[in-house]
């Protein structure tokens, strides 16, 4: 076992032997310590005025000097990644998890956040880098739905098993992200079983639009899908074409139930950190999503242990 600080029951045991008269080798054999280390507490933690020993002032001298030692020393090794990871858009949870894991840095988020903290009160503007915070009441709650409806759409109880319990490549989430101009908007795809993403710009809010690119996208081979779940949006009326094409089976969520679909949600939040709210998407290219989308499959998630989605698929392809 690896060497520990004096406790405070040995404090007391040191101060008995020696007004026993034991000696400092003595008192170390006593105690299963070194005679230097029993020296070092006595000269280092004695009383300040009189020189005396006394275990309530040491264990305060010690407090104090631990304390002291740590003061900054593990955040400002790793200052610079942390600085870095902040500019790639990462949350603290995130840094903190892919630093311990990659790295062997110890750095708690709490840690991270108070230096946003310090940071934001000097003027800094790291913490402009981190995700904003969503609304706190969901639009439309018990509201009955009159959006456009059509029947024959898959409840998602009927899913099957690896859907549902995420044991499979392939069972991806999607919805659309709308731009400024209302029609130009982009068709986010996420796998729930890796998180990895993929992003398309699409020119309208239309279910020919999302057929249309969602059948090139496999018929290229740059997209494999085994089931998709969407939301209740008009812009995936055209389900049924989407199923017979690419012979997968399709499912929604109940309306205005995003929790349903909550990785995809949560995809989208963080896509709004690069194409915030308000952003117009008319001259966003395809290769600008592209992107997006690199830097969120190499981001870490706490869901898979701080492994990226990357990461992820390449485990569970080999697997």
């Amino acid at each position: 076992m690896g060497y520990h600080q004096l406790t405070t029951r040995e404090r007391y045991l040191i101060v008995e032997h020696k007004s026993m008269g034991l000696s400092i080798r003595q008192i170390g054999e006593a105690l299963c310590r070194s005679a230097s280390t029993i020296s070092r507490e006595l000269k280092r933690n004695a009383d300040k005025g009189d020189g005396r020993y006394r275990v309530e002032k040491a264990d305060s001298y010690a407090r104090a000097r631990r304390w002291r030692s740590r003061q900054g020393s593990q955040f400002k090794a790793s200052e610079v990644a942390v600085h870095e990871l902040l500019g790639r858009k990462w949350s603290p949870e995130q840094i903190s998890g892919r630093l311990r894991k990659r790295r062997g840095m110890r750095i708690g988020t709490s840690t991270i956040y108070r230096w946003l903290a310090k940071d934001k009160a000097k003027g800094g503007m790291n913490w402009l880098q981190t995700r904003q915070l969503s609304r706190r009441y969901r639009k439309g709650y018990r509201v009955r739905d009159l959006r456009g409806r059509m029947s024959g759409k898959r409840p998602l109880s009927e899913r099957p098993r690896p859907t549902n319990d995420r044991s499979e490549v392939g069972h991806l989430e999607g919805d659309t992200v709308m731009g400024k101009d209302g029609r130009h908007c982009l068709l986010t795809l996420v796998d729930r079983m890796t998180r990895g993403t993929r992003i398309l710009k699409l020119p309208a809010r239309q279910a020919a639009e999302v057929n249309k690119a969602l059948i090139s996208e496999v018929r290229s081979g740059r997209l494999k899908i085994k089931s998709l779940t969407l939301d209740n949006g008009t812009e995936f009326h055209g389900f049924k074409e989407l199923e017979d094409k690419l012979g997968i089976e399709v499912y929604f969520a109940q309306p205005y139930h995003s929790w349903e679909r909550g990785t995809n949600e949560n995809t989208n939040g963080l896509i709004r950190q690069y194409l915030p709210k308000g952003s117009c998407f008319r001259q966003l290219t395809q290769r600008q999503c592209d992107k997006v989308e690199r830097d969120l499959n190499d981001r870490p998630r706490k869901v898979l242990g701080f492994s990226t989605p990357n990461e992820a698929h390449v485990e569970a392809c080999c697997t």
